[in-house]
C-alpha cells in the first residue's frame, strides 16, 4: 500500500527526489499516482534509470534536472522536462537558495544500525542540502540498502515519514566495455601515476579504465561518483581511500560498500569545494563526452537533438585537475566523436582543455596553439 503523500506534500509545493540508484521507487510511486492532490508541485530529479515518472505525469507536475540521463532524456524529449544549465557545484547553493525549491525531500535510506542511525546509502550529493532545507523529508527505508559511512547520519526524529520497503535499487542499463573502451583505457592509463587521486565520470568509460590500471599503487578517489569498477581496483590493492557523492553501479557495488570504512560519502559541498579540489595532488580528472571539435570545445549535453548528457560536474573537476601539482584532465570518448563542429553548447570551454583520449590515442592539448590542437586531435580521429 502506498503512502499518502497529501498529508505532507502541498499544491505548488518544491520536492527533491534521490537519483539514480538512491531513488525512492515506493515514494516516486505515490507521488506520481497522488500527483493530482497536490497539483503544481515541481519535482526535482536527477539521473533517472527507474522510470517512474513519465511525460504524462507533466499534466500536475512541473518537472526539471540538471541532466537528461537515463529516462529524463524523453521526458526532454516530450517537451516536459525543463533543464538547468548549472555546474553540479552549483546545485547545493540553488537548493539552499529556492532556486531550486526544496518543500519536502523524498529519499531512500538504510536501515538503522545499533545506535538508531540511518545512513543516506547510496548518495548524499545534493540530497543534504535538500535534506536541510526541507519543511518536511519523507523517507524510504530500503533494507537492500547498504548501510554506508555517510556525512550525516539520520534519527527517527528526523524524518516526517518512514516507510519501509525491500526492492532492489533501480540501477543503470547494463554495458560492458568492448574493445573500443579498452584501447581508450589503455591510453588513458599511461598518464594516471602511481599516488594519483581520480575522479570518475558517468558510463561504461569509468570501469574500464579501473580495469586498466590494475598494478598501480597508492591510489585515492575524489570523485562525484563510483561504480562498479572501484571494487576490483580496491581489492587488488591499488586503491587505499575513497570518498564520493554517490554510487552508481549494480548489488557487486552495494555490498562491497556496506559498512566499508575505506569509503566515506560526502555532499557536493565538499566535494567539488574549490579549496578541498585545490589540495589535491596528482588529481586526474576522468569524464567523457557527447563530443569534443578541434580546437577542445566540448559538448557533454546535446546529441542529434536530444538533451541526454549534462553540464555536471567535469568543468569543476577539470579545472582543478590542470591545477593540480603532477595531475591531467583525461577526456575520454570514440574517436568518431572528434568533430570539426559541435552539434550542441559548449559544456566546457577549450580553455580547460588537458588530454583527448580515443581509442587511436591521446592528444595532450596543454600549452597547444588552436592550429596544433587542429593537428594532434585530427591524427586521434575519424576526419583523417
Amino acid at each position: 500500500m502506498l503512502p499518502d503523500l497529501a498529508r505532507w506534500v502541498r499544491p505548488g509545493d518544491g520536492i527533491v527526489a534521490g537519483q539514480a540508484c538512491a531513488e525512492p521507487q515506493t515514494l516516486m510511486e505515490a507521488l506520481v499516482e497522488q500527483r493530482a492532490a497536490f497539483s503544481g508541485a515541481s519535482v526535482f530529479l536527477g539521473v533517472n534509470y527507474a522510470g517512474i515518472v513519465k511525460p504524462a505525469h507533466a499534466d500536475h507536475l512541473r518537472l526539471s534536472s540538471y541532466c537528461g540521463a537515463g529516462h529524463n532524456r524523453a521526458l526532454a524529449d516530450a517537451g516536459v522536462l525543463d533543464i538547468h544549465p548549472h555546474p553540479y557545484s552549483r546545485l547545493a547553493a540553488l537548493i539552499r537558495e529556492r532556486k531550486i525549491p526544496c518543500d519536502v525531500a523524498l529519499v531512500q535510506v538504510s536501515p538503522p544500525n545499533a545506535r538508531g542511525e540511518y545512513s543516506m546509502g547510496l548518495a548524499v550529493d545534493y540530497l543534504l542540502p535538500a535534506i536541510q532545507s526541507a519543511r518536511a523529508v519523507v523517507a524510504e527505508v530500503n533494507e537492500r540498502v547498504p548501510w554506508t559511512h555517510t556525512e550525516k547520519l539520520l534519527r527517527k526524529e528526523d524524518f516526517a515519514l518512514l516507510v519501509e520497503s525491500s526492492r532492489e535499487p533501480a540501477t543503470p542499463p547494463p554495458a560492458r566495455a568492448g574493445e573500443t573502451e579498452s584501447a581508450i583505457a589503455r591510453h588513458a592509463a599511461t598518464f594516471i601515476p602511481d599516488g594519483a587521486t581520480l575522479e570518475f565520470g558517468l558510463g561504461v568509460l569509468p570501469d574500464a579504465v579501473c580495469a586498466a590500471l590494475q598494478g598501480k599503487k597508492a591510489l585515492k578517489i575524489h570523485s562525484g561518483t563510483i561504480g562498479d569498477g572501484v571494487v576490483d581496483l580496491m581489492r587488488s590493492g591499488a586503491i587505499d581511500q575513497v570518498v564520493c557523492g554517490q554510487f552508481i553501479g549494480t548489488r557487486k557495488l552495494f555490498d562491497f560498500g556496506r559498512e566499508n570504512p575505506a569509503i566515506r560519502m560526502r555532499s557536493i559541498e565538499y566535494m567539488h569545494d574549490p579549496r578541498v579540489l585545490g589540495a589535491l595532488q596528482k588529481f586526474v580528472a576522468i569524464n567523457s563526452a557527447v563530443e569534443v571539435d578541434l580546437t577542445g570545445q566540448v559538448n557533454a549535453e546535446v546529441a542529434k537533438g536530444s538533451y541526454l548528457g549534462a553540464v555536471g560536474g567535469a568543468l569543476d573537476f577539470m579545472r582543478a585537475a590542470n591545477q593540480s601539482p603532477g595531475g591531467v584532465s583525461l577526456l575520454l570518448l570514440p574517436a568518431a566523436r572528434v568533430v570539426k563542429s559541435l552539434s550542441g553548447p559548449v559544456s566546457t570551454p577549450r580553455s580547460e582543455a588537458g588530454v583527448i583520449v580515443t581509442e587511436r590515442g591521446a592528444a595532450d592539448l596543454r600549452g597547444c596553439t588552436l592550429n596544433e590542437r587542429v593537428r594532434r586531435l585530427t591524427a586521434i580521429s575519424t576526419l583523417n
